[in-house]
């Protein structure tokens, strides 16, 4: 039994299984491993410039959770060796099994990772009934480890976003590789500082701040001051993304303001958030039939299409065709007697250069679209949690595209 639990552990000398302690009652499988006596052990340090096997000096002892036996928990325990090099300074030798965190194995960070991909942390500690604090602490060791091996050298294109963990406070921003659709950045605030910050995270990761040609963001004047100051050769545009969702808060004060005084309006925030494209059918034939009758004339319809006139205008093929179209836009828009449209406008005006120049940039709203998407399901996953770093690690598993192998050789995403 001991040999066939050795070869599933893929245990070779000097080690081996010297017990193996099964408790039905509580579910739970106990394989004690050992050394042989007389073993030496090899123990590596660059940053102390030691290499060599040496003799055991003493023995600490440690217990790991490990892969299920069948549907119950197993455990490896072990007298860990500790050796004294010539320094006289005694040190723990690195186990085979040993995850990157304490008191899970390699194999376990494997499958626990898998899961954290997938589904909330707290939703992983039942499934797998791990503690969610070293579950946490193991996903903040697995993406400092896995964000060492980023290379940036690559970047020129970036997206910048804000957000908060829970509204109006605990804000991040964070930095989007346009090309390669993933987050390279989380960073705590949302002023002119995040910039500076990001420029070097990007030089530490082999990337060149002369190297970002184009930035896409809000137009927070923070934002706007730290590209101009430390990414000198950086166009801003202001996409379509961000640009809608001011026009799209616009739409939504008119109809705010005029529900109160117009039962039809009564429910229908969800209708004009929307596309036409991606309504309901009962939500498309009440906006159709009860909504925009002739001689109805609501604002908030009124300010509804001007919001899809808005964003017809990416639909132009020639610049000319887009510009000229904007400029008539804004006529209307700046002229419409809707003071939450009209200040849309008046904010669009004020930065007309970023916004026209998204025809000559063509970077992809999409992208942010979707990014937006998944850091709002990081929101979902961190919920609960009261550590603003696990909010800015799951933003990072799950928008990051980070190269877990290279951390764990056993790590294999699902998708």
């Amino acid at each position: 039994m001991k040999e066939l639990f050795e070869k599933a552990l893929g245990l070779s000398k000097p080690w081996f299984i010297d017990s193996l302690k099964f408790d039905a009652e509580n579910r739970r499988l106990d394989i004690h491993i050992d050394f042989e006596v007389g073993s030496k052990f090899e123990y590596i340090s660059e940053e102390e410039n030691i290499s060599g096997k040496f003799g055991v000096y003493d023995t600490v002892e440690k217990t790991w959770r490990h892969l299920n036996f069948f549907q119950h928990e197993c455990y490896l325990n072990c007298r860990v060796p500790r050796v004294k090099p010539e320094d006289d300074k005694v040190r723990q030798i690195d186990l085979p099994w040993a995850g990157k965190s304490n008191g899970f194995t390699l194999l376990f960070e494997a499958l626990l990772m898998q899961l954290c991909c997938e589904m909330p942390v707290n939703a992983v500690s039942r499934l797998t009934n791990a503690d969610d604090n070293k579950i946490w602490r193991m996903l903040q060791c697995y993406v400092e480890e896995a964000r060492e091996h980023e290379d940036f050298s690559k970047v020129t294109k970036i997206g910048l976003d804000e957000t908060s963990k829970k509204k109006h406070h605990d804000y991040v921003t964070l930095f989007v590789d346009l090309e390669q659709r993933k987050t390279v950045y989380v960073t705590e605030g949302k002023d002119h500082t995040t910039i500076e910050r990001f420029t070097e995270v990007l030089e530490e990761h082999r990337g060149k701040k002369e190297n970002i040609t184009d930035a896409s963001c809000d137009m927070p004047p923070a934002f706007i001051k730290g590209i101009g100051k430390n990414l000198k050769n950086a166009k801003v545009t202001f996409d379509k993304f961000h640009l809608v969702k001011i026009i799209n808060s616009a739409v939504a004060d008119v109809r705010k303001a005029e529900s109160k005084e117009n039962e039809l309006l009564k429910g229908t925030r969800n209708i004009f958030n929307k596309n036409r494209k991606n309504m309901t059918i009962a939500q498309l034939k009440y906006l159709n039939e009860k909504l925009e009758i002739k001689g109805l004339r609501l604002k908030t319809v009124r300010a509804f299409h001007l919001r899809e006139s808005f964003q017809e205008i990416y639909q132009l093929e020639t610049k000319n065709e887009f510009i000229s179209r904007l400029e008539k836009w804004y006529s209307w828009a700046s002229h419409c007697r809707l003071k939450p449209i009209k200040e849309a406008a008046k904010t669009i005006k004020e930065h007309w250069n970023g916004v026209i120049r998204w025809y000559d940039s063509r970077i992809n709203n999409g992208i942010l679209e979707g990014l937006n998407s998944l850091v709002q399901s990081a929101k979902s996953k961190a919920r609960g949690f009261k550590t603003f770093k696990n909010f800015m690690v799951v933003i990072y598993v799950d928008s990051g595209n980070l190269d877990f192998t290279k951390v764990n050789s056993h790590y294999q995403p699902l998708t």
